[in-house]
């Protein structure tokens, strides 16, 4: 007889493999039949049919599913009248290289996490997910109503004015996994030499304290893992690096997610585009992805529980990180965030910004949230 837990763990991973399954047979574009169906009697003529390429793959469990719930909602909510066509990466443009592409008008608008841009833009990381920052409603509390002087959205739409595009925050999940280790990790010496795949500003951070750090999509982690050419990796929510297969060759995962407390996605709109819309499309654009946050916060939370009860059946160790390594972890973050904020006056500002809402908002969350090891 299966035990519970065990019959929990097939029934999530039936739900997974059916939502894979539908998701990676529906071409660019399609939606549901029922709502395809739903659509021909609408009466709404096809007004906007954007091209959009994604930074992460369609069938991904949590990463992916965010963008596909997004584009079928515009159709619904647009009775078909806006449509956006999905690319998985590398269809239209690199996983890394989206902004890029809407920048220079080779597609009308791309759905990607914005710290990919942060070889061109060093501030992008900020908007994307910072290290020992803020949580992932108090980032929604910061993008649309700020530290009392400016928003998140009003920081981000210029400095990405410069670089052609409009950002939408439009999509949000709550802390990511710590990583994924072949062997446990003692103290912060075990860092040293480690070759480990990293994102964003969290990667600088490894780097501070002796990694050695690899930059790779999604699709090439696993076997960059499996070869040895990496040791360890991060990339998402345990639900998402399970689909990915990490577990199989890393049995160590730490928690928690201090390099992305948030990770915040954005759906980025070609600035010329973005402008020349009716008043009322960018509206429903901005409304369907609001609603896009709040399901993906939701959906989010409600994925990772199966996975990690799953652990001990699968032979993997869920750990916390001791508090000297994480100590050691957010003395060097610091650092890093002080040094980039030197060299730039928009991550300067981003980051004062950041840290004033943060600053205000502790209290409240010390005052109010009941601890997490309260029984």
């Amino acid at each position: 007889m299966f035990s519970n837990r065990a019959t929990l763990v097939f029934a999530a991973v039936a739900f997974v493999a059916g939502a894979v399954v539908t998701l990676a047979i529906r071409p660019p574009g399609s939606a549901s039949p029922q709502v395809e169906a739903a659509l021909s009697d609408s009466g709404v003529a096809e007004r906007i049919r954007w091209r959009v390429p994604l930074s992460a793959p369609r069938n991904l469990p949590g990463s992916g599913e965010t963008p596909v719930w997004m584009a079928e909602a515009m159709l619904e909510a647009t009775g078909g009248g806006i449509r956006f066509d999905l690319y998985d990466p590398g269809e239209l443009a690199p996983a890394f290289a989206i902004g890029d592409a809407v920048r220079d008008r080779k597609v009308q608008a791309g759905y990607t996490w914005l710290g990919y841009d942060q070889g061109k833009i060093p501030s992008s990381p900020l908007f994307g997910a910072t290290p020992f920052g803020l949580d992932p409603w108090a980032y929604i509390g910061w993008w649309f109503f700020g530290d009392g002087e400016t928003t998140g959205k009003q920081l981000a739409e210029a400095i990405y004015a410069g670089h052609n595009t409009m950002p939408v925050l439009c999509g949000i999940s709550g802390p990511e996994t710590a990583g994924w280790f072949r062997e446990p990790l003692t103290s912060s010496d075990d860092l040293n030499g480690l070759k480990i795949r990293f994102a964003g500003l969290g990667g600088r951070v490894m780097e501070r304290v002796g990694a050695s750090i690899t930059m790779l999509p999604a699709g090439e982690i696993f076997q960059a893992l499996e070869t040895g050419v990496i040791d360890a990796t991060e990339f998402a929510q345990p639900i998402t690096d399970q689909a990915l297969g990490f577990n199989r060759i890393a049995k160590y995962n730490y928690f928690p997610g201090w390099h992305q407390p948030f990770s915040a996605t954005h759906l980025i709109v070609n600035l010329g585009i973005w402008n020349d819309l009716p008043v009322v499309d960018q509206a429903l654009i901005r409304s369907v992805c609001m609603a896009s946050v709040a399901r993906s916060l939701g959906l989010s939370e409600y994925l990772q529980g199966p996975v990690v009860a799953s652990f001990e059946d699968i032979g993997v160790t869920a750990s916390y990180m001791s508090d000297d390594l994480l100590q050691t972890l957010k003395d060097a973050a610091i650092a890093v965030l002080d040094e980039e904020a030197a060299k730039d006056a928009d991550f300067n500002t981003v980051l004062l910004s950041q840290r004033a809402f943060q600053a205000l908002n502790r209290e409240w969350r010390r005052l109010a949230y009941l601890p997490t090891d309260f029984k």
